[in-house]
Parts: C-alpha cells; structure tokens; sequence
C-alpha cells in the first residue's frame, strides 16, 4: 500500500476521534449529566493537564524502550477502552479521573503520529516538507467527518459519540501495528540528560523579555482556543429550549454548523504565506487577537434563524482567529531559537498554548459562568458570557502591540519565503 495513503489514514482517524466528542461533550453533559459549568470546565481542563506532562514522558519511553508506531497502536488501544466506559460514569468526580486516564493517552498521539510519519516519510526518501502538510490536512478532514456523521445520526447529546470515537480508536489502534517501524534512536544521537529529554532547557528562554512575553501570550491566547472548544456547541443546543427556533437548520445540526470552523482553517492556512509577507508575524498575531474578538462578539449576537448568518460568519472567523497565531507563533520560535533547542521551544510553546493555556481557559471559565451567567431555572445567559469572552480577547488584543516589542527581521523574512 502507498506510505502516503497509509499516512493519510493514520491522521484521518487520530482526529476523527477527537472530533467525535471534543465539540459535542458539553451539550452532552448539560442535557443528560445536568452538573454544574464548573465542574464541566474542570472536565475540560484534562486536556490541558495531559498536554503538560504526557507527551514529554511517551517521548521518553519511545526513545529508549519501544518502537513509536507500537507506542502509538497501544495507547489508542487503552483509550479506546476509557473511552467506552465513560458513558458508564455516574458522578462528576469519577467522570473527571476517567476523562484525565482518555487524554493521557490520547494527546501523547498527537505527537507520535508526527514521529511516525516523519520517520516513515524519511525512510521512503520522501520530502517531508513538501508532502507531510497535505498529508497532515487529512487529520482536519477526519476531524470534521466525525462532526458529521455525530450531527446527521443525532448523537451529539448521545453517549454515542464515545461509542463512535471508542470504535475508531480502536480501529486505529490495531491498524497502527502494521505501519512502519519506527525503533528508538537513543542510541544513534547519544545519552540526553533527563532535562534535555523533557525539553527543560528551552524555559530559559523566560529570561528573555521578548519570549516572555510572547509565552504569556501564547497562555492567554490558548485559554481563548479552550472557550470556543468547550461552549461552541454547547451554546447552539441550549437554542433548543426556545421555542421559536426549535425547527432551525441551526438547532438540527450544531455540529455541521461548527465544522463550518474547520473548513475555515484548511482555507486559512494556505493564506498564512501572504499575509505574513505582507504584515509581518507581529501584526499575523494581532490579527488572529482581534478575530477572536469578532468570533465572541458575533457568537453574543447570533441565534440559529434570523442571526444565523452571524454563527456562520463566527466560525470562518475562527480559522483566521485559531491559525495566524499558532503557525505564526511557530515560525517566530523556529527562527529566533537556537538550533539546539528549537524542538523543545515549540514543544514548550505547545505547552503554554494547549497545556497551561487550557487548563486556565476550562478552569477559569467554568466558575465564571456558574457564578455570574448561570440563571436560577439553570440557563445560560449566552449572552453575557460570549461578550465577557469577547472583552476578555479585546484587552488582550489591546496590550500586545505595546508590549511585543518586535520588529520583522531578515532572518524571519527569509522563513517566510520559504513557507
């Protein structure tokens, strides 16, 4: 079978099985578990606790121990199987240690599957440059194909959609056992010290103003990603409680509606070369500040029937909003770091973005939102939390140009025309 095909497979499934549930979780939760928005959000936070810590500990084991396709294969196993009990949980507590088990073995995919395909794409003489990118645009494909077929089959406040996502998990599991090895190469690069394996010396990059800066950003910008994941369908369900939009197009399929976002960035991405050659990766992160305040503003204003033009304009906002800071920010740490370092400075950018940056969004606003927009029949006043979202990403958007002080070098441009 072609390396590619079975390449694009492999990410087909590794995002079909997040997108199965990531969006779709919190209506599920209000509508069948009615727990408390805190607590919701301190479910959510369990991506954010995994990101910090697994990725670095399987990079560990796949260095020394075993094969990373196996490692791979085995932990898609084991969450295929967490996943499958999670309908089964009956209390807020246990549903929070089962979710943390799921994505402990669920991020530390994410960047295995690169290793994987990397290796595999190398070993066949392949220009990973050039061929990885369509390959990976797949992953984003599988993710919206999940958000479909929970939507067309009315699970999205099933349990059903851990049922689907458990499946394919395992699917994918099995199948990862027959794609090319992938051996530990310790050996071959010579003994790391344990801090050099988990990437610790890349934080002395905090010393540096300009990183520090860009870090705390990088937080904050993270928390904004783990709002929209969390409450974006959640918020066109409850629509459903009105009745004159009962029969919307909108309140039918709220998955379909939010996979508008995912279509967006596969559009937006390939526009990321343009507007950084022409703004500078400075301005591409304003940019993304700014249309994450219009993807909260027009969400505060949008309803599924008259205002539905508004969700939708909300979330092909998204992709200019989600994109021009994570593929701008990589490039600003990819050309401004040491050589040396540069895989544990985007691993530590990834950290403060979907680790850090998480943790503080899921938390952060699931106490806000029971203490000050949860209504006493239990309603949300959607409203004034996607305005509260919306003044939230405005500050920040306000601060950076003032406090990121940095100017668009030769060094920069010279990647840039390269992309």
């Amino acid at each position: 079978m072609n390396i590619k095909f079975r390449l694009i497979l492999m990410n087909f499934m590794q995002y079909f099985v997040w997108g199965a549930w990531l969006l779709t979780i919190g209506a599920y939760w209000f509508q069948n578990k009615h727990w408390s928005g805190a607590q919701f959000g301190i479910i959510f936070s369990t991506m954010g606790i995994s990101a910090i810590f697994m990725p670095a500990l399987t990079g560990i084991i796949a260095d020394k121990w075993i094969n990373a396709e196996k490692l791979y294969g085995i932990l898609h196993i084991f969450g295929a199987a967490v996943l499958f009990s999670l309908p089964l949980v009956t209390n807020p507590t246990t549903f929070f240690w089962i979710m943390l088990l799921n994505m402990a073995f669920y991020m530390p995919t994410i960047s295995l599957s690169i290793t994987v395909a990397y290796s595999a794409l190398k070993r066949n003489d392949i220009d990973v440059v050039k061929e990885y990118p369509p390959i990976r645009t797949w992953g984003t494909v599988g993710f919206i194909v999940a958000l479909w077929v929970v939507s067309l089959t009315h699970n999205e406040t099933s349990a059903n959609q851990f049922y689907i996502a458990s499946a394919v998990a395992l699917a994918l599991g099995i199948y990862s056992f027959s794609l090319p090895k992938c051996p530990p190469l310790l050996h071959k690069t010579g003994n790391k010290s344990f801090v050099d394996m988990l990437g610790l010396n890349a934080f002395a990059l905090f010393k540096t103003p300009k990183f520090a800066i860009f870090f705390a950003f990088s937080l904050l910008l993270g928390a904004a990603l783990q709002l929209t994941n969390a409450y974006g369908d959640t918020f066109i369900q409850d629509f459903k409680n009105v009745a004159i939009y009962k029969g919307s197009i909108g309140v039918k399929y709220p998955a379909i509606i939010m996979s508008i976002s995912q279509f967006s960035e596969t559009f937006f991405i390939l526009a990321i070369p343009f507007f950084l050659r022409k703004f500078g990766i400075k301005y591409v992160m304003l940019i993304s500040m700014v249309a994450w305040v219009l993807r909260f503003g027009l969400f505060a204003y949008g309803d599924p029937a008259g205002g539905l033009w508004m969700i939708i304009l909300s979330c092909i906002v998204y992709g200019m909003a989600f994109d021009f800071f994570n593929i701008s920010g990589s490039l600003f740490v990819e050309t401004l770091t040491p050589r040396e370092i540069r895989a544990s400075a985007q691993g530590l950018f990834m950290m403060m973005v979907n680790g850090f940056g998480a943790l503080f969004g899921s938390l952060t606003s699931g106490v806000l939102i029971d203490k000050f927009f949860t209504l006493p029949d239990h309603s949300k006043n959607w409203h004034g939390i996607w305005l509260t979202f919306a003044g939230y990403a405005l500050v920040i958007a306000i601060i950076f140009p003032f406090v990121f002080r940095y100017k668009h070098n030769a060094a920069v441009k010279h990647a840039i025309a390269h992309i």
